[in-house]
């Protein structure tokens, strides 16, 4: 939710009590450029982009409740490096494959003039994570039980639908917000707790910004009283979670320095839950899948009778299932849960694919450009299982798969995402068959994305017949 909570803040850049200013600032807006820092740069030119209106900027032109489409249109039209304004702020965006990579590679090599927006905030909860979970000792087999249990809890809850329709979409966000709660603090709520149906259900009606600024307060006081109970009742001979290991840490190693004050834990623990959101509507959609391609799914679940039976599957079997993997990961390229990546910020000016990068400048790398990419992907626009297979139907991964944002959070979704996803899916296609409701064919499945920042699946409704019954 990093990249929601940056572009919520450059949508808001015309709050109205500064309107009047920028009326009257704006023809020095518009005749003014800062120049280039240096002749190399004096060569070069701005990224191209379409002309922007007086205060509104570029913002008629986007779709914002799917703004990624309308910057992957614009990516067709001025490239893979352009310019939009969202009011008057300035914005550059990547498009494609080569430059999502190369501005990727270039941070992490410290290449390319740019820092994470929010920079501070993330180094600082990623750098907790990996301590505390080094020191809490939390091993991949202790992160697979835990969602295993609960995967065995969404399965009972499937059952008592009998194979009648239902939505997936409650039980679903409670399974995985859940296993995220067990690591958090080793606690867990059951489906039918009203405080739990509450939270879930802002969680879900999470698709608009307006929406979105409006739970992100609420939550944040939430959570900000529950990490202040935590710490109240924090025990050195007893502890509850990862939160415990690192307030521990914080206590033993930086409790005389200003480095990681108490309220980065908001963010921190915000960015595991949202970890888990993603998680949910990616699932969701795996079974959308499996009932409107069921082919595919008799492929998958031949697979795993062959390979597993009823046994319980582990994250060391992916190289067992060449196939279910494979479908996994189409998954994850098809549904683009996260289109674009958390926003850079240029620190200072820099040159980029021959293009001027101004100091202060936001820069978008479009996930959505790299996962569609026609000149990476036989059928980019197709579920395809086979872009993950080589001819000898072994797995193979892509190097244009980029179905998580790198960087600072990349270990974190790599822990959970990819783990939970997995074992959840496997699981089910294990013990369920999916299916369209009576009288709806396969064709009449919607995979229309709903409408939001995130590419979630449209309202719809599935059966899942018990295989083992």
């Amino acid at each position: 939710m990093a990249l929601v909570g940056a572009f919520i803040v450059v949508l808001l850049a015309l709050p109205t009590a500064v309107l009047l200013a920028v009326v009257l600032l704006l023809p020095l807006l518009l005749l003014y450029r800062p120049s280039a820092a240096s002749s190399s740069e004096e060569l070069c030119k701005e990224p191209p982009g379409p002309k922007p209106l007086p205060l509104v900027g570029n913002l008629l032109q986007l779709d914002l409740q799917r703004p990624y489409r309308s910057l992957y249109e614009l990516s067709k039209k001025y490239g893979s490096v352009f310019t939009v304004y969202l009011g008057p702020k300035k914005v550059v965006v990547l498009a494609g494959y080569e430059a999502v990579k190369a501005a990727v590679v270039g941070y992490e090599r410290r290449d390319f003039p740019w820092i994470f927006l929010c920079n501070v905030t993330i180094c600082l909860t990623e750098f907790a994570y990996v301590c505390a979970l080094k020191n809490y000792g939390l091993p991949r087999c202790f992160l697979e039980e835990i969602i295993l249990r609960e995967s065995d809890h969404l399965e009972d809850m499937f059952i008592q639908h009998e194979g009648n329709p239902f939505d997936t979409t409650d039980h679903v966000n409670y399974a995985v917000s859940n296993v995220v709660a067990a690591i958090v603090y080793r606690g867990r709520l059951e489906y039918e707790d009203p405080r739990f149906k509450n939270v879930m259900s802002r969680v879900t009606q999470m698709t608009s910004f307006a929406a979105i600024i409006k739970a992100n307060e609420n939550d944040a006081r939430f959570m900000k009283d529950f990490l202040m109970h935590l710490k109240e009742t924090l025990s050195m001979a007893r502890w509850r979670g990862l939160l415990d290991a690192f307030l521990i840490r914080q206590q033993e190693e930086l409790e005389h320095t200003s480095i990681t004050p108490f309220p980065k834990l908001v963010p921190f623990v915000g960015n595991l839950f949202a970890t888990g959101t993603n998680t949910s509507a990616t699932l969701r959609w795996a079974f959308l899948f499996m009932a409107k391609y069921p082919q595919i799914q008799d492929q998958v679940q031949e697979e795993l009778d062959r390979v597993l039976g009823r046994a319980y599957v582990s994250m060391e079997d992916r190289r067992k299932l060449p196939f279910t993997n494979a479908v996994v990961h189409e998954t994850q390229r098809m549904v683009n849960i996260v289109p674009m990546a958390v926003p850079y910020q240029a620190c200072r000016n820099g040159i980029f694919k021959g293009y001027v990068i101004e100091r202060g400048t936001t820069v978008f790398s479009l996930l959505t450009s790299a996962l569609y990419d026609e000149s990476e992907w036989e059928t980019p626009h197709t579920f395809n299982p086979a872009h993950f297979l080589n001819e000898e139907g072994r797995f193979i991964q892509r190097r244009a798969f980029v179905a998580f944002s790198k960087g600072e959070t990349y270990l974190l979704n790599e822990n959970l995402g990819i783990l939970e996803l997995f074992l959840f899916f496997t699981s089910h296609l294990q013990r369920f068959r999916f299916t369209a409701p009576p009288g709806v064919s396969e064709d009449d499945l919607d995979l229309t994305p709903a409408d939001g920042v995130t590419s979630s699946p449209p309202p719809h409704q599935l059966c899942a017949i018990d295989r083992w019954r």
